[in-house]
């Protein structure tokens, strides 16, 4: 008996690809319910149609909108917060957009969720909310501040637990730059590249799920969980695309590389934790769990007592955490469902076109 047995699971957000493989995973487990909620009723439309599941309830709302939270809240055990603009550049361009849906839209989840006695929610993050420079990561940031500010309101014995979740690239999700290159290199096109040198963490939908359950199985109320990764170069990825898609057709191999420069808002490397994070966080082996601070709001305890250990320890970010070389990368890209598709390994579940997870 697992602890979803007979529980009813909101997934805000759920179309996109974190939801789709929550479904994937959860769908013929002992769970009663999950419910989908989100503001696009094509994806949903399209996600009824090819799941034809029962237990799978649909939603239609805004997490801007609290009264449409309220109606899915309603007799819910677990949420996992997922709504959110996370495209850099548009939230570059509308920053107050990315406030609403990331900042208030996840309050507004958060205080429904109270107010409807749900046990758990976990609130999924990125890592680019640590030392954020962009619109995108800068709402992020304030989500997991309004998120683990409200776990630590409610203390220990409360009836929610709320805790957050902060993950990296995840390879091949709606969005992610290698379902276009591989689109690039079928289509004889260069891979365009905007900094070879850039890391970036790199982990499946998979893994992101494994981090969620995680945080919901072990989280108290106002901590943050980091699952650790392994990180390549933007040219590693690209070299080890191209010596996948050999196999489907030598000519890709010839691949040209075009290096466009980096795009606006966008960092050379990512930082999972920071430094003043790791200097609290407890190693659980395959993650970190970072507690709250819960010191009250007395400002002797912040001006007159510091912590000398944060100037001695180092950021965990995707350039110095493990490095994958070609052979390795590849063998992370081999772990994708539309790779194995192209490669003949295992049946399309979608059409040909869509090279997403």
């Amino acid at each position: 008996m697992s602890v979803f047995k007979d529980k009813v699971l909101l997934i805000t957000g759920g179309t996109g690809s974190f939801g789709n493989a929550v479904l994937r995973r959860f769908l013929d487990s002992d769970i009663k319910e999950i419910r989908i909620f989100s503001r696009d009723e094509k994806k949903q439309d399209d996600m009824r149609h090819r799941l034809q599941n029962p237990k799978v309830k649909f939603y239609i709302g805004n997490v801007r909108n609290k009264a449409s939270v309220d109606v899915a809240m309603r007799g819910v055990d677990y949420v996992f917060s997922a709504a959110a603009l996370k495209q850099v550049p548009s939230c570059e361009f509308f920053p107050m957009e990315a406030t609403h849906t990331n900042v208030l839209g996840t309050e507004n989840v958060l205080l429904s969720a109270i107010e409807h006695g749900v046990k758990n929610v976990v609130v999924l993050s990125t890592d680019k909310a640590a030392y954020p420079i962009n619109a995108m990561g800068i709402s992020k940031a304030l989500m997991e501040k309004v998120s683990i500010s409200k776990g630590r309101e409610l203390g220990e014995d409360a009836r929610t637990v709320i805790c957050c979740t902060r993950y990296g690239n995840v390879m091949a999700s709606r969005g992610s730059v290698i379902p276009l290159w591989v689109e690039q290199i079928i289509e004889g096109n260069p891979i365009t590249i905007t900094d070879p040198n850039m890391t970036r963490f790199m982990m499946t939908l998979d893994d992101a799920v494994d981090l969620v359950v995680y945080a919901f199985t072990h989280g108290h109320n106002g901590d943050l969980f980091v699952q650790k990764a392994p990180a390549a170069t933007l040219s590693t990825l690209a070299e080890a695309l191209k010596q996948i898609y050999v196999k489907v057709d030598p000519r890709y191999g010839e691949t040209e590389v075009k290096v466009i420069g980096t795009r606006h808002g966008e960092k050379l490397y990512e930082t999972l934790v920071t430094r003043e994070e790791m200097a609290k966080a407890i190693d659980m082996g395959d993650y970190y769990r970072i507690p709250c601070d819960n010191r009250d709001l007395n400002y002797d305890k912040f001006f007159t007592e510091g912590n000398e250990d944060v100037s001695r320890i180092e950021d965990y970010h995707s350039h110095n955490t493990r490095r994958l070389d070609v052979e390795g990368m590849k063998e992370q890209l081999m772990r994708l469902r539309f790779i194995q598709e192209d490669l003949g390994l295992i049946e399309h579940a979608k059409a040909k076109e869509i090279r997403s997870e």
